[in-house]
């Protein structure tokens, strides 16, 4: 078999086990029509809604196997046919990125029911915890926070779809660049088919009209849990990092340059005694910022996380009252000054480094231009701190039982 017909068969069993359409044979099993009854829809919600929550459960489990065991088994398939096989569609990546994709459109278009099928939410994250199993378990956690905050499965299916995509382009260095293009296409493409499918419940969402699951058990609890939590890592972690880390750092680097050799240098001369002020103070800024810049991208992952848990969370509570509007806007302009202090601090890096350069234009350019950015990203941070401080605050007022949220 040549290693082009081999890398085809794991497309083959992909989109044949994608559509399996499980929902419709649980349903049929139980002499039910879930194309007749409910949303109309094949999925583990409609099924859970129509035939029970255990029956529901065992549909997503179904589902969601026939995504994953496909594109797990891509490569090893594709291998024992043609050691080649892998390679003759580009790579392995790609290889595994097609058996996603045609297990989700086997899903979404079986054709084993005329092309008529789910929504492709349980399946697509099958696919997903194989090839990005990091931003596939934050959008779990978007989908398991926003459905307890709203009640609402396609809300929730929404903000996972859309988490996951985010996820991605900000923890892959290079999302479009060849190693990264296929998963990101994708993701992207992915989500916009989701999308297209729930256009019905986005117009219900619109109006107001949306099914919601019933209420349940602790469910309140969990809520106020959530933010408050997120909250507090949120405010601490920031306060700590910005006045109790990032500044004796500084200060540290400071004395190691102008003490000398010691044992904080392992004893070796990294710069002469004798040399001026100003080298000694460029080497410490340099050796500082060499230390604290890797926790950056983390520091800012952490704060956009928290600041999305408390935003889902405190808007459930928008109806509540004037006060809970007021935590609503407070945590989004926290959550503003995230978004524009990740990409602040992201330019600083790169004049920071300007400032060396071998082209004295640029290098004078760049450190004309860091100091004023420099002082604008630590104050924005500062802002960050106060306005997460103050929703952390507003957290000792929580609606009372009678004031839920209807959202």
């Amino acid at each position: 078999m040549s290693p082009l017909v081999a890398s085809l068969v794991p497309l083959a069993v992909a989109y044949f086990a994608g559509a399996l359409p499980f929902g419709y044979l649980v349903g049929r099993a139980r002499g039910v029509n879930l194309f007749a009854v409910g949303s109309g829809n094949i999925g583990a919600t409609n099924a859970a809604r129509v035939l029970g929550k255990p029956l529901g459960t065992l549909v997503f489990v179904l589902d969601f196997l026939k995504g994953a065991v496909p594109v797990a088994l891509a490569v090893p398939l594709a291998r024992a046919l043609n050691d080649a096989a892998p390679a003759a569609l580009g790579s392995a990546a790609t290889l595994r990125t097609l058996c996603a994709a045609l297990a989700f459109l086997g899903h979404l278009f079986p054709v084993y029911l005329g092309f008529r099928g789910g929504k492709g939410i349980a399946t697509g994250a099958g696919t997903v915890f194989v090839l990005a199993p990091i931003p596939a378990t934050l959008a779990v956690t978007a989908w398991v926070v926003v459905l307890f905050a709203s009640r609402a499965v396609s809300l929730a299916s929404l903000a996972a779809v859309s988490a996951l995509v985010l996820a991605h382009l900000v923890r892959t260095a290079a999302p479009f660049g060849d190693g990264a293009l296929p998963i990101t296409l994708y993701l992207v493409l992915g989500t916009l088919m989701v999308l297209v499918k729930h256009r019905a419940n986005v117009k219900r969402l619109l109006a107001g009209t949306e099914n919601r699951i019933g209420d349940f058990g602790m469910r309140e609890t969990v809520v106020r849990g959530v933010h408050v939590l997120a909250l507090g890592l949120w405010f601490g972690g920031a306060a700590f990092f910005n006045f109790g880390t990032a500044l004796p750092i500084f200060d540290s680097f400071k004395q190691v340059v102008n003490a000398g050799p010691s044992d904080r240098t392992a004893n070796q001369t990294i710069i002469s005694p004798d040399a001026p002020d100003e080298k000694k103070a460029a080497l410490s800024s340099a050796l500082a910022g060499s230390a604290v810049g890797p926790v950056f991208p983390r520091y800012f992952a952490m704060q956009a996380v928290c600041g999305a848990l408390a935003f889902v969370t405190a808007l459930s509570w928008w109806k509540a009252g004037r006060a809970h509007r007021v935590r609503v806007i407070v945590v989004a302009l926290a959550v503003a000054t995230v978004a524009i202090g990740w990409q602040l601090s992201n330019y600083v890096s790169a004049i920071r480094f300007a400032r060396f350069s071998p082209d004295a234009a640029i290098a004078d350019a760049a450190k004309a231009a860091f100091g004023p950015w420099h002082l604008a990203s630590l104050a924005l941070s500062g802002v960050t701190v106060l306005l997460a401080g103050a929703a952390l605050a507003l957290a000792a007022k929580m609606p009372e039982g009678e004031q839920r949220s209807a959202t």
